[in-house]
């Protein structure tokens, strides 16, 4: 696999070279992805083919004042002129209205760094699906359907998986990245009866892998069916303040939803983020340390962004003090930082926009047991399903699908669904007074900015007491 672009390799860097005799910047960017899903249920089969990613390429160049780029499906050596041609006239047309712009206070486009780099990664993963072929997978996925089935009383088990096989080359005059990385994921959707009432309940799974990661979905079918029979014992809760826990889901979706859009720079750039004006500032409890990037593995890790920035482990929160956002090299040059690596595309047709990736809070020092004992009266927050943003005025509106009561220090085994948690953000971290010692994260979703560019990101942390409104 790959064969095509380790061909054309040479012939990007002749491009580079090309284009270098005309511009003071040239880089292409090259991507192609391999990607197929599988799902059961119970009206059939189906197989996918079509990913988010997608393969093509994004050429760019920089005149020294402005940045032009042109984006193409297919490339092969002979159709380097007709590329120098058109970025010509592309820059000669930019140039033009940034000439007009400047006298508006229009800014320029950055010059990106292309200090000398170069890294050649490749996917590192056990079984590959494409090997194991689609037969196999589907039969695995109605055996394990088939295994919840055996339950009384579900209904229904959808079984989905996906795998995404992605190689990411970045050229530039000194920079040769090469990456390749397999991610894999896969979910499982129960649906339990009793009377007229139906509940579901939502279980992803991911890895930075291949296909062993369905061995653990199917350990996981009786604990999946118990659950969404237990929803049926579920009562509303009572809306208040409450003590609670949030399980390693939960707390990362607090760390996405709730704080992570906020601190894209790009909102700092144009006003429309809170987090601009506390830089420096506590803005959660000192138990609060906040991360964003490469330091670990999960669905979103890359050595390096859609701009050829190389990545690392960017510290927004240290110990409760925001520290600074996560940037992409257009709002880094606007807010005299330097980018993160969080440069982030859709497809190469697309527009990099400041992007989270692997975004988690740090362990701390405490267990769950722990953490459980030291509550009076409150709730064991699991198995998050929606939030949504508010940068802006720093709002926090989530779904939970099982709050578990705890009282005097132990679970009853009473539960309560759906939940709503709301409140004001800082308010919620500053109110954190417990970290677990493990962090978990997930990769199993895709994030937009705002209703479209999607990217695969990942969430996560440890267990997390706080003080949360829920209703």
């Amino acid at each position: 696999m790959f064969e095509k672009m380790t061909d054309l390799k040479p012939a990007l860097k002749k491009l580079v070279a090309e284009l270098k005799k005309s511009f003071g910047y040239a880089s292409v960017l090259a991507v192609e992805e391999h990607y197929r899903s599988w799902r059961v249920g119970r009206s059939g089969i189906s197989i996918g083919t079509d990913g988010i990613r997608g393969s093509g390429f994004c050429i760019r160049v920089h005149d020294g004042a402005g940045m032009a780029e042109y984006s193409i499906n297919d490339f092969s050596e002979e159709m380097i002129p007709e590329i120098c041609a058109v970025m010509r006239a592309r820059l000669f047309e930019l140039s033009r209205g940034l000439g007009l712009g400047k006298s508006m206070g229009v800014l320029a486009s950055p010059i990106p760094d292309d200090s000398p780099a170069v890294i050649e990664k490749k996917a590192v993963f056990t079984m590959d699906p494409e090997m194991m072929g689609d037969e196999a997978i589907l039969d695995l996925l109605k055996r394990i359907r088939e295994k919840g089935l055996e339950t009384e009383g579900i209904l229904d088990m959808l079984v989905n998986c996906s795998c995404s096989y992605e190689r990411k080359l970045f050229i530039s005059t000194n920079r040769d990245l090469d990456e390749s990385h397999m991610w894999t994921n896969a979910s499982v959707v129960a649906l339990a009866s009793r009377g007229e009432e139906i509940k579901d309940y939502y279980k992803p799974y991911s890895i930075l892998g291949g296909a062993e990661l369905l061995s653990l979905v199917e350990k996981d079918v009786p604990e999946v069916t118990s659950k969404v029979l237990e929803l049926l014992t579920s009562s509303p809760i009572e809306p208040g303040e409450y003590d609670c826990i949030c399980s390693p889901e939960v707390t990362g979706m607090i760390v996405h939803e709730a704080f992570g859009h906020g601190v894209e720079m790009d909102m700092f750039v144009k006003d429309r983020a809170l987090a601009k004006s506390f830089i420096g500032e506590y803005v959660a409890s000192p138990l609060v340390t906040m991360h964003d990037g490469s330091a670990v593995d999960e669905s979103a890790t890359w050595s390096f962004d859609d701009e050829g920035t190389l990545t690392g482990d960017t510290v927004i929160i240290d110990k409760g003090i925001l520290r600074r956002g996560m940037c992409d090299l257009l709002s880094a040059e606007r807010l005299g930082v330097a980018p993160t690596g969080n440069g982030r595309r859709e497809s190469p047709e697309r527009k990099a926009y400041t992007r989270m990736t692997n975004t988690y809070f740090e362990a701390g020092e405490s267990t769950p047991e722990e953490m459980i004992a030291s509550i009076a009266y409150g709730f064991l927050l699991e198995n998050p399903s929606s939030g949504m943003e508010d940068p802006k005025n720093w709002g926090i509106q989530c779904m939970v699908n099982v709050a578990r009561e705890i009282r005097d220090g132990k679970l009853t085994g009473r539960i309560f669904s759906p939940i709503v948690l709301t409140g004001y953000v800082p308010d919620l971290l500053k109110s954190v007074s417990m970290m677990s010692k493990r962090v978990e994260l997930s990769g199993s979703g895709f994030c937009g900015k705002g209703y479209k560019e999607w990217v695969k990101v990942s969430d996560g942390g440890p267990y997390m007491k706080a003080r949360i409104r829920l209703g």
